[in-house]
């Protein structure tokens, strides 16, 4: 499959979505509601939902996204190449007006993250890769090449850890306890991963329960600069169209 005619639709799906998004944004009018899980959605993400599904859709690919309906397993199993969504990611945070929100699009090919895209609405920022193709920042319409990354060591004195000011559980905090004078950064959303893409963090932790729109575009990106997001314990990566679409814990590095 050729990636980078579907890079340039993800590309622009993502692109225009977040400026329906800062619309909604600053315009105060968020019309938020509780989905059945507690989590809130407002209009923004059923807005981008909207855009990036008809944006997406002359690739002829099935969508999977977080405001759509969840295709049943016995549907989707049979899947070789799907788009995988999450229209506005990190929610609480748009709530919060703190900025720290993305726009993650994903293409799966067999239980695999091969192309991802991460959008930063309030900043333009635009993260994205393709298998074998290396992953790219866009910054002030200014596209550069990220740096691969070299190995840690977990007994490395002063690595930076990514952590979650929501989800700072028991676990985490005895991980990052066990380790030698870590410096602590904290950020919203699939933000965090692109901490790492960018080299200001070393490791990202994650005990709490992820959903695998909230991980895929991004993981994508970290193939491509040399990292890797196992399940937690294993030395297997995450994977992609499982029958439950909840990830387990895992560590990025």
């Amino acid at each position: 499959m050729e990636y980078q005619p579907l890079l340039s639709l993800a590309l622009q799906a993502a692109e225009v979505a977040s400026k329906k998004i800062l619309e909604v944004y600053h315009s105060g009018n968020f019309q938020a509601e509780a989905k059945g899980d507690n989590s809130p959605v407002t209009i923004a993400d059923k807005q981008a939902h909207e855009v990036i599904t008809n944006i997406l859709q002359p690739s002829g690919l099935p969508v999977l996204s977080e405001e759509g309906s969840i295709t049943s397993f016995e549907q989707r199993k049979g899947w070789t190449h799907f788009w995988m969504v999450d229209p506005l990611d990190g929610t609480k945070e748009f709530l919060k007006r703190n900025g720290e929100f993305t726009v993650n699009i994903a293409l799966i090919q067999q239980g695999i993250p091969v192309l991802g895209v991460v959008v930063v609405p309030v900043t333009g920022d635009a993260f994205f890769a393709a298998s074998g193709s290396g992953a790219f920042l866009k910054r002030d319409q200014v596209t550069t090449k990220l740096d691969k990354r070299t190995p840690i060591d977990l007994k490395q004195r002063g690595l930076r850890v990514v952590a979650s000011r929501s989800h700072m559980n028991f676990e985490t905090q005895s991980f990052i306890e066990a380790l030698q004078e870590p410096s602590l950064i904290s950020q919203g959303s699939s933000l965090k991963f692109m901490l790492l893409a960018e080299n200001k963090a070393d490791i990202y932790p994650r005990y709490a329960p992820t959903m695998e729109w909230d991980t895929a575009a991004a993981h994508a990106i970290m193939h491509e600069v040399g990292l890797k997001v196992y399940q937690w314990g294993r030395e297997e990566e995450l994977l992609y169209n499982k029958e439950n679409l909840l990830n387990p814990s895992f560590l990025v590095l």
